[in-house]
Protein backbone atom coordinates (compact mmCIF):
# COMPACT_ATOMS: atom_id res chain seq x y z
CA UNK A 1 0.00 0.00 0.00
CA UNK A 2 2.83 2.38 0.86
CA UNK A 3 4.57 2.02 -2.53
CA UNK A 4 1.24 2.14 -4.35
CA UNK A 5 0.53 5.54 -2.79
CA UNK A 6 4.03 6.73 -3.74
CA UNK A 7 3.58 5.61 -7.34
CA UNK A 8 0.17 7.25 -7.64
CA UNK A 9 1.49 10.49 -6.15
CA UNK A 10 4.52 10.40 -8.48
CA UNK A 11 2.36 9.88 -11.57
CA UNK A 12 -0.10 12.61 -10.63
CA UNK A 13 2.64 15.12 -9.78
CA UNK A 14 4.54 14.44 -13.01
CA UNK A 15 1.39 14.98 -15.05
CA UNK A 16 0.66 18.24 -13.22
CA UNK A 17 4.24 19.48 -13.67
CA UNK A 18 4.25 18.63 -17.36
CA UNK A 19 0.83 20.18 -17.87
CA UNK A 20 1.89 23.49 -16.33
CA UNK A 21 5.67 23.72 -16.79
CA UNK A 22 5.81 23.03 -20.54
CA UNK A 23 3.21 25.66 -21.53
CA UNK A 24 4.78 28.10 -19.09
CA UNK A 25 8.21 27.50 -20.63
CA UNK A 26 6.82 28.14 -24.11
CA UNK A 27 5.21 31.35 -22.90
CA UNK A 28 8.54 32.47 -21.41
CA UNK A 29 10.28 31.75 -24.73
CA UNK A 30 7.71 33.73 -26.66
CA UNK A 31 7.91 36.62 -24.23
CA UNK A 32 11.71 36.73 -24.61
CA UNK A 33 11.37 36.81 -28.40
CA UNK A 34 8.75 39.58 -28.24
CA UNK A 35 10.94 41.56 -25.88
CA UNK A 36 13.96 41.26 -28.17
CA UNK A 37 12.13 42.43 -31.29
CA UNK A 38 10.28 45.16 -29.40
CA UNK A 39 13.64 46.55 -28.38
CA UNK A 40 14.83 46.17 -31.97
CA UNK A 41 11.84 48.13 -33.27
CA UNK A 42 12.52 50.89 -30.81
CA UNK A 43 16.16 51.15 -31.87
CA UNK A 44 15.30 51.00 -35.57
CA UNK A 45 12.76 53.78 -35.11
CA UNK A 46 15.64 56.04 -33.99
CA UNK A 47 16.63 56.61 -37.63
CA UNK A 48 13.16 57.69 -38.74
CA UNK A 49 13.75 61.43 -37.97
CA UNK A 50 17.00 61.42 -39.96
CA UNK A 51 15.41 59.71 -42.97
CA UNK A 52 12.53 62.17 -42.86
CA UNK A 53 14.99 65.08 -43.24
CA UNK A 54 17.61 63.78 -45.65
CA UNK A 55 18.64 60.87 -47.81
CA UNK A 56 22.22 62.06 -48.26
CA UNK A 57 24.52 59.07 -48.03
CA UNK A 58 27.27 60.74 -46.03
CA UNK A 59 24.87 62.09 -43.45
CA UNK A 60 23.10 58.71 -43.16
CA UNK A 61 26.42 56.91 -42.78
CA UNK A 62 27.37 59.22 -39.91
CA UNK A 63 23.94 58.67 -38.34
CA UNK A 64 24.25 54.88 -38.60
CA UNK A 65 27.81 54.95 -37.25
CA UNK A 66 26.75 56.90 -34.14
CA UNK A 67 24.36 54.13 -33.04
CA UNK A 68 25.50 51.08 -31.07
CA UNK A 69 23.95 48.70 -33.59
CA UNK A 70 25.65 50.53 -36.44
CA UNK A 71 29.03 50.41 -34.72
CA UNK A 72 28.61 46.63 -34.22
CA UNK A 73 27.62 46.14 -37.87
CA UNK A 74 24.06 45.12 -37.14
CA UNK A 75 22.26 48.12 -38.67
CA UNK A 76 21.64 48.88 -42.35
CA UNK A 77 19.49 51.36 -44.29
CA UNK A 78 18.02 50.43 -47.65
CA UNK A 79 17.26 53.66 -49.58
CA UNK A 80 14.68 53.60 -52.34
CA UNK A 81 15.76 53.90 -55.98
CA UNK A 82 15.97 57.39 -57.41
CA UNK A 83 12.89 58.68 -59.25
CA UNK A 84 12.94 57.57 -62.85
CA UNK A 85 15.39 54.71 -62.11
CA UNK A 86 13.36 51.76 -63.27
CA UNK A 87 14.26 48.48 -61.58
CA UNK A 88 16.81 50.18 -59.36
CA UNK A 89 17.53 48.65 -56.03
CA UNK A 90 18.63 51.87 -54.41
CA UNK A 91 21.58 52.38 -52.11
CA UNK A 92 22.45 50.33 -49.04
CA UNK A 93 24.15 51.91 -46.08
CA UNK A 94 25.60 49.47 -43.52
CA UNK A 95 25.90 45.67 -43.39
CA UNK A 96 23.14 44.05 -45.40
CA UNK A 97 21.83 40.60 -44.44
CA UNK A 98 18.24 40.53 -45.69
CA UNK A 99 17.40 39.30 -49.15
CA UNK A 100 15.81 41.47 -51.83
CA UNK A 101 12.64 39.45 -51.62
CA UNK A 102 12.28 40.19 -47.91
CA UNK A 103 12.82 43.89 -48.62
CA UNK A 104 10.21 43.91 -51.37
CA UNK A 105 7.73 42.15 -49.10
CA UNK A 106 8.28 44.73 -46.34
CA UNK A 107 7.80 47.65 -48.74
CA UNK A 108 4.62 46.10 -50.16
CA UNK A 109 3.14 45.39 -46.73
CA UNK A 110 4.10 48.78 -45.30
CA UNK A 111 4.82 47.36 -41.82
CA UNK A 112 7.71 45.80 -39.99
CA UNK A 113 8.58 42.21 -40.79
CA UNK A 114 11.02 39.68 -39.41
CA UNK A 115 13.16 37.47 -41.57
CA UNK A 116 15.39 34.57 -40.56
CA UNK A 117 19.05 34.88 -41.49
CA UNK A 118 22.23 33.10 -40.58
CA UNK A 119 23.01 33.55 -36.87
CA UNK A 120 19.70 35.13 -35.93
CA UNK A 121 16.93 37.27 -37.38
CA UNK A 122 16.61 40.70 -38.99
CA UNK A 123 13.94 43.26 -38.30
CA UNK A 124 12.90 45.17 -41.44
CA UNK A 125 11.26 48.46 -40.50
CA UNK A 126 9.75 50.56 -43.42
CA UNK A 127 10.26 54.32 -42.95
CA UNK A 128 9.04 57.20 -45.15
CA UNK A 129 11.73 59.53 -46.52
CA UNK A 130 11.54 63.17 -47.61
CA UNK A 131 10.83 62.24 -51.25
CA UNK A 132 7.70 60.39 -50.23
CA UNK A 133 9.21 57.00 -50.96
CA UNK A 134 9.83 54.21 -48.46
CA UNK A 135 13.20 53.27 -47.09
CA UNK A 136 13.77 50.11 -45.06
CA UNK A 137 15.80 50.07 -41.86
CA UNK A 138 17.36 46.63 -41.28
CA UNK A 139 18.39 45.67 -37.72
CA UNK A 140 20.09 42.36 -37.04
CA UNK A 141 19.00 40.55 -33.84
CA UNK A 142 21.36 37.71 -32.83
CA UNK A 143 19.89 34.38 -31.70
CA UNK A 144 21.35 34.85 -28.24
CA UNK A 145 19.38 38.05 -27.75
CA UNK A 146 16.14 36.36 -28.85
CA UNK A 147 16.63 33.51 -26.34
CA UNK A 148 18.09 35.63 -23.55
CA UNK A 149 16.80 34.35 -20.15
CA UNK A 150 14.91 31.40 -21.66
CA UNK A 151 17.44 28.79 -20.49
CA UNK A 152 17.43 30.21 -16.99
CA UNK A 153 13.64 30.19 -16.91
CA UNK A 154 13.56 26.57 -18.07
CA UNK A 155 16.10 25.59 -15.41
CA UNK A 156 14.00 27.31 -12.73
CA UNK A 157 10.85 25.57 -13.96
CA UNK A 158 12.68 22.23 -14.04
CA UNK A 159 13.99 22.76 -10.51
CA UNK A 160 10.51 23.69 -9.25
CA UNK A 161 9.03 20.65 -11.00
CA UNK A 162 11.64 18.31 -9.53
CA UNK A 163 11.10 19.84 -6.08
CA UNK A 164 7.35 19.32 -6.42
CA UNK A 165 7.85 15.71 -7.48
CA UNK A 166 10.30 14.97 -4.67
CA UNK A 167 8.07 16.74 -2.16
CA UNK A 168 4.95 14.90 -3.27
CA UNK A 169 6.77 11.56 -3.13
CA UNK A 170 8.06 12.34 0.38
CA UNK A 171 4.61 13.40 1.57
CA UNK A 172 3.00 10.33 -0.02
CA UNK A 173 5.62 8.12 1.60
CA UNK A 174 4.95 9.65 5.02
CA UNK A 175 1.21 9.34 4.57
CA UNK A 176 1.60 5.78 3.36
CA UNK A 177 3.79 4.98 6.34
CA UNK A 178 1.21 6.52 8.66
CA UNK A 179 -1.40 4.23 7.15
CA UNK A 180 0.75 1.13 6.79
CA UNK A 181 2.33 1.07 10.25
CA UNK A 182 -0.99 0.85 12.15
CA UNK A 183 -2.12 -1.87 9.73
CA UNK A 184 1.14 -3.76 10.24
CA UNK A 185 0.84 -3.44 14.01
CA UNK A 186 -2.73 -4.68 13.82
CA UNK A 187 -1.70 -7.68 11.71
CA UNK A 188 1.24 -8.44 14.03
CA UNK A 189 -1.00 -8.24 17.12
CA UNK A 190 -3.56 -10.52 15.44
CA UNK A 191 -0.82 -13.10 14.75
CA UNK A 192 0.42 -12.86 18.36
CA UNK A 193 -3.10 -13.28 19.70
CA UNK A 194 -3.59 -16.27 17.41
CA UNK A 195 -0.36 -17.76 18.80
CA UNK A 196 -1.73 -17.52 22.33
CA UNK A 197 -0.08 -14.29 23.46
CA UNK A 198 -3.12 -12.90 25.22
CA UNK A 199 -1.37 -9.68 26.20
CA UNK A 200 -1.12 -8.54 22.56
CA UNK A 201 -2.68 -5.09 22.10
CA UNK A 202 -2.52 -2.35 19.44
CA UNK A 203 -1.88 1.36 19.94
CA UNK A 204 -5.08 3.18 19.06
CA UNK A 205 -3.64 5.68 16.61
CA UNK A 206 -3.47 6.41 12.90
CA UNK A 207 -6.25 7.20 10.40
CA UNK A 208 -9.79 7.10 11.81
CA UNK A 209 -10.60 3.79 10.09
CA UNK A 210 -7.49 2.03 11.36
CA UNK A 211 -7.89 3.62 14.79
CA UNK A 212 -11.43 2.23 14.93
CA UNK A 213 -10.09 -1.18 13.87
CA UNK A 214 -7.47 -1.01 16.65
CA UNK A 215 -10.14 -0.14 19.22
CA UNK A 216 -12.27 -3.06 18.01
CA UNK A 217 -9.26 -5.41 18.11
CA UNK A 218 -8.33 -4.41 21.66
CA UNK A 219 -11.92 -4.83 22.76
CA UNK A 220 -12.03 -8.26 21.14
CA UNK A 221 -8.73 -9.25 22.78
CA UNK A 222 -10.06 -8.12 26.17
CA UNK A 223 -13.18 -10.17 25.63
CA UNK A 224 -11.10 -13.24 24.69
CA UNK A 225 -9.02 -12.85 27.85
CA UNK A 226 -12.12 -12.36 29.95
CA UNK A 227 -13.87 -15.36 28.43
CA UNK A 228 -10.85 -17.55 29.11
CA UNK A 229 -10.68 -16.18 32.65
CA UNK A 230 -14.37 -16.96 33.08
CA UNK A 231 -13.74 -20.53 31.96
CA UNK A 232 -10.83 -20.98 34.34
CA UNK A 233 -12.62 -19.34 37.23
CA UNK A 234 -15.75 -21.39 36.64
CA UNK A 235 -13.67 -24.57 36.59
CA UNK A 236 -11.99 -23.54 39.83
CA UNK A 237 -15.28 -22.61 41.47
CA UNK A 238 -17.02 -25.82 40.44
CA UNK A 239 -14.04 -27.83 41.60
CA UNK A 240 -14.08 -26.04 44.94
CA UNK A 241 -17.74 -26.88 45.42
CA UNK A 242 -16.72 -30.52 45.40
CA UNK A 243 -14.92 -29.83 48.64
CA UNK A 244 -18.21 -29.86 50.58
CA UNK A 245 -19.21 -33.46 49.78
CA UNK A 246 -15.56 -34.46 50.10
CA UNK A 247 -15.52 -33.07 53.62
CA UNK A 248 -18.55 -35.17 54.45
CA UNK A 249 -16.91 -38.25 52.96
CA UNK A 250 -13.72 -37.59 54.91
CA UNK A 251 -15.61 -37.18 58.19
CA UNK A 252 -17.68 -40.30 57.55
CA UNK A 253 -14.58 -42.23 56.56
CA UNK A 254 -12.93 -41.21 59.82
CA UNK A 255 -15.77 -42.89 61.72
CA UNK A 256 -15.36 -46.23 59.91
CA UNK A 257 -12.84 -47.46 62.44
CA UNK A 258 -9.91 -49.64 61.44
CA UNK A 259 -9.52 -52.32 58.86
CA UNK A 260 -8.42 -52.69 55.25
CA UNK A 261 -11.71 -51.41 53.79
CA UNK A 262 -11.74 -48.36 56.06
CA UNK A 263 -8.11 -47.57 55.26
CA UNK A 264 -8.76 -47.88 51.53
CA UNK A 265 -11.79 -45.59 51.80
CA UNK A 266 -9.85 -42.96 53.71
CA UNK A 267 -6.95 -43.20 51.24
CA UNK A 268 -9.35 -42.82 48.31
CA UNK A 269 -10.95 -39.75 49.88
CA UNK A 270 -7.53 -38.20 50.48
CA UNK A 271 -6.50 -38.94 46.90
CA UNK A 272 -9.71 -37.37 45.61
CA UNK A 273 -9.11 -34.28 47.75
CA UNK A 274 -5.60 -33.96 46.33
CA UNK A 275 -6.93 -34.26 42.78
CA UNK A 276 -9.56 -31.60 43.40
CA UNK A 277 -6.88 -29.31 44.87
CA UNK A 278 -4.75 -29.90 41.77
CA UNK A 279 -7.67 -28.96 39.50
CA UNK A 280 -8.26 -25.77 41.49
CA UNK A 281 -4.60 -24.73 41.36
CA UNK A 282 -4.37 -25.52 37.65
CA UNK A 283 -7.49 -23.53 36.79
CA UNK A 284 -6.76 -20.50 38.91
CA UNK A 285 -4.99 -18.37 36.24
CA UNK A 286 -8.05 -16.16 36.23
CA UNK A 287 -8.13 -12.57 34.96
CA UNK A 288 -10.36 -9.69 36.00
CA UNK A 289 -13.82 -9.94 34.53
CA UNK A 290 -16.02 -7.40 32.82
CA UNK A 291 -19.16 -6.15 34.47
CA UNK A 292 -22.35 -7.91 33.56
CA UNK A 293 -25.57 -6.00 33.18
CA UNK A 294 -28.16 -8.75 33.25
CA UNK A 295 -29.75 -9.05 36.69
CA UNK A 296 -30.18 -12.42 38.35
CA UNK A 297 -32.95 -13.55 40.63
CA UNK A 298 -32.33 -13.05 44.36
CA UNK A 299 -33.11 -15.46 47.16
CA UNK A 300 -34.22 -15.69 50.78
CA UNK A 301 -31.00 -15.63 52.79
CA UNK A 302 -32.72 -16.95 55.93
CA UNK A 303 -34.02 -19.99 54.08
CA UNK A 304 -30.62 -20.74 52.54
CA UNK A 305 -28.88 -20.39 55.92
CA UNK A 306 -31.38 -22.76 57.57
CA UNK A 307 -30.98 -25.30 54.76
CA UNK A 308 -27.18 -25.30 54.85
CA UNK A 309 -27.07 -25.39 58.66
CA UNK A 310 -29.36 -28.42 58.63
CA UNK A 311 -26.81 -30.09 56.39
CA UNK A 312 -23.75 -29.15 58.45
CA UNK A 313 -25.46 -29.72 61.83
CA UNK A 314 -25.46 -33.47 61.28
CA UNK A 315 -21.69 -33.42 60.80
CA UNK A 316 -21.29 -31.09 63.77
CA UNK A 317 -23.21 -33.51 65.95
CA UNK A 318 -20.87 -36.34 64.89
CA UNK A 319 -17.84 -34.23 65.91
CA UNK A 320 -19.47 -32.95 69.09
CA UNK A 321 -19.49 -29.33 67.93
CA UNK A 322 -21.86 -26.80 69.42
CA UNK A 323 -23.82 -24.89 66.78
CA UNK A 324 -25.77 -21.64 67.08
CA UNK A 325 -27.92 -20.01 64.41
CA UNK A 326 -29.57 -16.59 64.82
CA UNK A 327 -31.62 -14.19 62.72
CA UNK A 328 -33.23 -16.77 60.41
CA UNK A 329 -36.76 -16.57 61.80
CA UNK A 330 -38.04 -14.13 59.15
CA UNK A 331 -37.46 -14.00 55.36
CA UNK A 332 -34.49 -11.85 54.29
CA UNK A 333 -34.37 -11.09 50.54
CA UNK A 334 -30.94 -10.42 49.05
CA UNK A 335 -29.86 -9.77 45.42
CA UNK A 336 -27.78 -12.95 45.22
CA UNK A 337 -28.61 -16.17 43.42
CA UNK A 338 -29.43 -19.06 45.71
CA UNK A 339 -26.60 -21.33 44.46
CA UNK A 340 -24.05 -18.55 44.97
CA UNK A 341 -25.06 -17.93 48.59
CA UNK A 342 -25.12 -21.66 49.27
CA UNK A 343 -21.65 -22.07 47.78
CA UNK A 344 -20.33 -19.17 49.88
CA UNK A 345 -21.77 -20.61 53.10
CA UNK A 346 -20.47 -24.09 52.30
CA UNK A 347 -17.02 -22.65 51.65
CA UNK A 348 -16.93 -20.91 55.05
CA UNK A 349 -18.46 -23.78 57.04
CA UNK A 350 -16.24 -26.27 55.23
CA UNK A 351 -13.22 -24.24 56.34
CA UNK A 352 -14.46 -24.44 59.94
CA UNK A 353 -14.60 -28.24 59.81
CA UNK A 354 -11.35 -28.49 57.84
CA UNK A 355 -9.17 -26.14 59.87
CA UNK A 356 -10.47 -26.50 63.45
CA UNK A 357 -10.37 -29.46 65.80
CA UNK A 358 -13.32 -31.65 66.58
CA UNK A 359 -15.50 -30.20 69.32
CA UNK A 360 -14.86 -26.59 68.21
CA UNK A 361 -18.07 -24.56 68.36
CA UNK A 362 -19.24 -22.26 65.57
CA UNK A 363 -22.19 -20.00 64.83
CA UNK A 364 -23.97 -18.28 61.94
CA UNK A 365 -25.76 -14.97 62.51
CA UNK A 366 -27.95 -13.17 59.97
CA UNK A 367 -28.58 -9.44 60.43
CA UNK A 368 -31.05 -7.56 58.21
CA UNK A 369 -30.52 -3.80 57.83
CA UNK A 370 -32.06 -1.07 55.68
CA UNK A 371 -29.35 -1.02 53.03
CA UNK A 372 -27.42 -4.22 53.75
CA UNK A 373 -27.61 -7.76 55.03
CA UNK A 374 -24.73 -9.02 57.17
CA UNK A 375 -23.88 -12.70 57.64
CA UNK A 376 -21.42 -13.55 60.41
CA UNK A 377 -19.73 -16.96 60.49
CA UNK A 378 -17.79 -17.35 63.75
CA UNK A 379 -15.85 -20.19 65.34
CA UNK A 380 -13.90 -20.90 68.51
CA UNK A 381 -10.81 -22.14 66.69
CA UNK A 382 -7.26 -20.79 66.65
CA UNK A 383 -8.10 -17.92 64.26
CA UNK A 384 -6.37 -16.72 61.10
CA UNK A 385 -2.93 -15.17 61.68
CA UNK A 386 -2.96 -12.98 58.54
CA UNK A 387 -6.50 -12.03 57.41
CA UNK A 388 -5.24 -9.86 54.52
CA UNK A 389 -3.26 -12.76 53.06
CA UNK A 390 -6.23 -15.09 53.50
CA UNK A 391 -8.42 -12.76 51.46
CA UNK A 392 -5.85 -12.59 48.67
CA UNK A 393 -6.82 -15.04 45.93
CA UNK A 394 -4.59 -18.09 45.95
CA UNK A 395 -2.83 -17.25 49.22
CA UNK A 396 -4.63 -19.84 51.29
CA UNK A 397 -4.17 -20.15 55.02
CA UNK A 398 -0.84 -21.86 54.87
CA UNK A 399 -2.38 -25.15 56.01
CA UNK A 400 -2.47 -28.46 54.23
CA UNK A 401 -5.37 -28.74 51.80
CA UNK A 402 -6.01 -25.00 51.53
CA UNK A 403 -6.27 -23.49 48.03
CA UNK A 404 -7.30 -20.00 49.07
CA UNK A 405 -10.29 -20.13 46.74
CA UNK A 406 -13.07 -20.47 49.34
CA UNK A 407 -12.79 -16.93 50.69
CA UNK A 408 -12.45 -15.64 47.13
CA UNK A 409 -15.81 -17.22 46.24
CA UNK A 410 -17.35 -15.50 49.26
CA UNK A 411 -15.74 -12.19 48.41
CA UNK A 412 -16.88 -12.21 44.79
CA UNK A 413 -20.41 -13.03 45.86
CA UNK A 414 -20.45 -10.06 48.27
CA UNK A 415 -18.78 -7.65 45.87
CA UNK A 416 -21.30 -8.48 43.16
CA UNK A 417 -23.79 -6.51 45.29
CA UNK A 418 -21.38 -3.70 46.14
CA UNK A 419 -20.51 -5.27 49.49
CA UNK A 420 -17.34 -6.79 50.88
CA UNK A 421 -15.86 -9.42 53.18
CA UNK A 422 -13.83 -8.83 56.33
CA UNK A 423 -12.05 -11.18 58.71
CA UNK A 424 -11.69 -10.49 62.40
CA UNK A 425 -11.79 -12.09 65.86
CA UNK A 426 -15.08 -13.58 67.00
CA UNK A 427 -16.67 -13.47 70.42
CA UNK A 428 -16.11 -17.24 70.54
CA UNK A 429 -12.38 -16.63 70.53
CA UNK A 430 -11.55 -17.70 66.97
CA UNK A 431 -12.23 -16.32 63.51
CA UNK A 432 -15.19 -14.20 62.46
CA UNK A 433 -15.94 -13.77 58.76
CA UNK A 434 -18.32 -10.90 58.06
CA UNK A 435 -20.16 -10.93 54.74
CA UNK A 436 -21.65 -7.51 53.86
CA UNK A 437 -24.32 -7.84 51.13
CA UNK A 438 -25.56 -4.57 49.66
CA UNK A 439 -29.27 -3.94 49.16
CA UNK A 440 -28.96 -0.56 47.39
CA UNK A 441 -29.99 0.27 43.82
CA UNK A 442 -27.12 -1.62 42.22
CA UNK A 443 -26.84 -3.85 39.19
CA UNK A 444 -26.75 -7.43 40.45
CA UNK A 445 -24.17 -9.50 38.70
CA UNK A 446 -24.14 -13.10 37.78
CA UNK A 447 -21.86 -15.88 38.97
CA UNK A 448 -18.17 -15.18 38.95
CA UNK A 449 -18.60 -11.41 38.24
CA UNK A 450 -16.89 -8.75 40.26
CA UNK A 451 -18.65 -5.72 41.62
CA UNK A 452 -17.77 -2.10 41.04
CA UNK A 453 -16.07 -1.69 44.38
CA UNK A 454 -13.36 -4.14 43.59
CA UNK A 455 -10.04 -2.63 42.63
CA UNK A 456 -7.95 -4.35 40.08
Amino acid sequence: MRWALVKVSLAVTVMVVVAFAVPLGLVVKEMARDRAFSNAERRAAGLAPVLAITTDREQLERAVATTDDGAEGRLAVHLPAAPGEAGGRGEVIGAMRASGEDLATTRSLGRATIAEVSGGSVLLQPTAVSSGQVAVVELFVPEGEVTNGVATAWLVLAAVGIALIVGSVAVADRLGLRMVQPAQRLARAAHELGEGKLGARVREEGPPELKSAAVAFNSMADQVVQLLANERELAADLSHRLRTPLTVLRLNAASLGSGPAADQTRAAVEQLEREVDTIIRTAREAKPQTLATAPVAGCDAAEVVRERMDFWSALAEDEDRKVRVAGVERPVRIPVARPELAAALDALLGNVFRHTREGTAFSVDLHNGEDAVIILVSDAGPGIPDPAAALARGAGSGRHGSTGLGLDIVRRMAESTGGDVRIGHSVLGGTEVRIWIGLGDRAVRGPGRRGRRRTR
